[in-house]
C-alpha cells in the first residue's frame, strides 16, 4: 500500500478550502465587518515578501488573502491552535505554518523558508499571539530570524482596531523595513535584536501617525 502523503502548509498551489474561505472574507470584509485598506499599493509587488502585523482577532489572516487575491499568503501561528487533529487539519488546509513559539522550531523554519522559494507571502504576527492594545513591544525572538533568513522585503502591516460587526478597521501599510546594513553583519542574537528594536520603532511610529489622523 503507499504511503500516505502529509499533509503540508506550504504548497505550490492554492488549496479548495483557502480559496473558499477568501470568498467568502470578500463578501463578510466588505459588509458586516467592513476592512479599508491604506496604501495598498504598497503590497502589490512581485512576491516572496514577509509581512509583519499586530494581532487583534482571529480572522486577521483571512483579512490579508482577501486584501492579497492574486497571491498565496502562508501565515505563522503557534502550535497550541493546533490542539487537535481536526484543527490541525484544517489549519494546514489554510496554509497555515504551526509554530512552536518557545523552543527552536526547525521544522517550522524550513516550512517558512520553503515559501519564500516558492515565491509566497509570509504572514507573521511577531508577538506570537493576539493583543488588543495595537502595541508592538513583545517580539518573539524567532521573528526576526525568519525575516532576515528570507531576504525578502519586510512589509508592516497595522491594525487600527479589533475586526468588529458594522465597524471600519483600518489596515495601514508601511514601507518596506530596511536590514541589509544588518545582513552585511551577519545574522546573529545581536542583529536580530536590532532588526527587532527596528520592527518595534516602525510600529511606534505607524501608531502615532494613525492617531494623528
Amino acid at each position: 500500500m503507499a504511503e500516505k502523503k502529509k499533509l503540508e502548509a506550504v504548497t505550490e498551489k492554492r488549496g479548495i478550502l483557502y480559496e473558499v474561505t477568501r470568498v467568502l472574507a470578500h463578501i463578510v470584509f466588505h459588509t458586516l465587518m467592513p476592512v479599508r485598506f491604506h496604501h495598498k499599493e504598497r503590497l502589490l509587488q512581485d512576491p516572496p515578501y514577509v509581512v509583519i502585523a499586530n494581532h487583534r482577532h482571529a480572522l486577521d489572516p483571512v483579512v490579508m488573502a482577501m486584501g492579497i487575491p492574486k497571491h498565496q499568503i502562508v501565515f505563522l501561528a503557534k502550535k497550541e491552535l493546533g490542539g487537535t487533529p481536526f484543527t490541525q487539519n484544517l489549519l494546514t488546509r489554510l496554509h497555515c505554518i504551526l509554530v512552536d513559539r518557545h523552543n527552536a522550531d526547525m521544522e517550522a523554519m524550513r516550512s517558512c523558508m520553503k515559501a519564500i522559494k516558492l515565491r509566497k507571502i509570509l504572514l507573521i504576527f511577531p508577538e506570537g499571539t493576539r493583543h488588543h492594545e495595537g502595541q508592538m513591544e513583545q517580539i518573539e525572538s524567532g521573528t526576526a530570524l525568519i525575516a532576515m533568513r528570507s531576504k525578502a522585503p519586510v512589509i508592516p502591516i497595522y491594525f487600527d482596531r479589533k475586526l468588529s460587526w458594522f465597524k471600519v478597521t483600518n489596515l495601514y501599510v508601511g514601507e518596506p523595513i530596511p536590514y541589509d546594513d544588518l545582513l552585511e553583519e551577519g545574522i546573529n542574537t545581536e542583529t536580530c535584536e536590532k532588526m527587532n528594536e527596528r520592527m518595534r520603532e516602525t510600529f511606534r511610529k505607524m501608531i502615532r501617525e494613525t492617531e494623528k489622523n
